[in-house]
């Protein structure tokens, strides 16, 4: 039996409008998914399934609820090669409270334009959410956008975050297109 634990306040995420969210995995999954609105934790039985990975793929789906992403944009984790990556920000600002927003809030950028631009430039998802930053995207994407969100947290300015971002460009289109670089 698998365990993860959530926060209280997304358990009405994961679970969705009249369940449809937790019936939609359970359905794609075939696994039986239970959810304790009071403790936010949700347990599943990874010994149902044929497929190794799916017990790791539904982990990071419900962490990735967990940490603010919508749903359609976790179950991009049922795709192979879709990975999710959590960066706390505590490891860069420690436990500083006026710091943990000053940098939340380069990450997001004006009206959500920085992390709008990564998303649109690599083709990941990302969630800004209490004192972490998840990232959701592919073996290819993955290094770029975690390589974009470490320099913003560790204060690079936000044209040079741009300027790589731009370089990087020509590779990630290469590797759409399913040539290895």
């Amino acid at each position: 039996m698998k365990i993860v634990k959530i926060p209280k306040e997304r358990v009405g995420a994961l679970i969705g409008q009249g369940g449809e969210t937790k019936r939609f995995l359970q359905e794609r999954t075939g696994l039986t998914i239970d959810i304790d609105t009071e403790e936010g934790e949700v347990s599943f039985d990874e010994t149902k399934t044929e497929d190794p990975l799916l017990p790791l793929k539904v982990m990071d789906i419900i962490k990735a609820i967990g940490r603010g992403f919508a749903p359609h944009k976790a179950f991009r984790l049922l795709d192979d090669d879709e990975y999710l990556e959590i960066m706390d920000i505590d490891d860069y600002v420690g436990k500083s409270n006026n710091q943990l927003v000053r940098v939340r809030a380069r990450v997001i950028g004006s009206g959500g334009k920085t992390r709008r631009i990564i998303e649109d430039l690599v083709g990941v998802h990302i969630s800004v959410y209490g004192d972490t930053v998840g990232i959701i995207g592919n073996s290819v994407q993955m290094p770029v956008a975690r390589t974009a969100v470490d320099m913003l947290l560790s204060g690079s300015e936000h044209a040079t975050v741009y300027r790589y971002l731009e370089r990087k460009r020509p590779e990630l289109h290469i590797a759409e297109m399913g040539f290895e670089l």
